[in-house]
């Protein structure tokens, strides 16, 4: 049970990784340090109900439904595409608009609607957790709830190391021009995703 949970822990963290429109979301939530810890907790709360479908085998259903994988793709391409269109409008204003100021957050609801939809709306995110993590925990039977746990509890550490210790680069975004870098990196990861995912990766 121990290994089952600790190969989940590992399998988690090496999935998740990998910069992403989920990813690049948290860390510029945390450099702003806005509604970190509700980001946090949605994003951690997601990959949970995820991978538990994933380890109760619901990752069948794609089977019945050959339609959902290209609808739920070209839907990602497009969501990508305007918020990567977004951060770059965001950059061409400048660095002195994009650093935080005080009483300018914006409200929560919109922030959790963006995070919710760079979840929920990623095609990556249900063959990485459903489908892939799904069928490695299947290995471990009659453990396997120890494996989701262990994957669970992966993705709570990477994103709260994410969102909390990104306060870490305060410093060097006291400078307007990093947060035009950031923006234009945000930018172009989303529009790479975007790319791929219409050429099926």
């Amino acid at each position: 049970m121990g290994n089952a949970a600790v190969s989940g822990f590992l399998v988690s963290l090496s999935l998740i990784l990998a910069i992403g429109a989920q990813n690049a979301f948290v860390l510029r939530q945390g450099i702003r340090g806005e509604h970190v810890f509700a980001v946090v907790a949605v994003c951690a709360l997601s990959d949970a109900v995820l991978i538990a479908a994933g380890v109760t085998g619901f990752g069948l259903a794609s089977a019945h439904l050959p339609w959902l994988g290209t609808a739920m793709r070209w839907a990602g391409v497009a969501f990508l595409l305007v918020y990567g269109a977004l951060r770059f409008r965001a950059a061409a204003r400048g660095g002195e608009a994009l650093m935080p100021a005080p009483g300018a957050s914006p409200p929560l609801g919109r922030v959790l609607a963006t995070c919710l939809t760079l979840t929920w709306a990623n095609p990556h995110v249900y063959l990485d957790t459903v489908v892939l993590l799904g069928s490695i925990a299947a290995q471990y039977s009659p453990h396997k709830l120890a494996f989701g746990i262990g994957a669970a509890s992966g993705s709570v550490v990477f994103f709260s190391a994410l969102g909390f210790c990104a306060r870490l680069l305060a410093p060097v975004f006291a400078r307007p021009r990093a947060w035009v870098v950031l923006e234009l990196v945000v930018g172009l990861t989303m529009w790479a995703l975007a790319l791929g995912l219409a050429l099926g990766g």
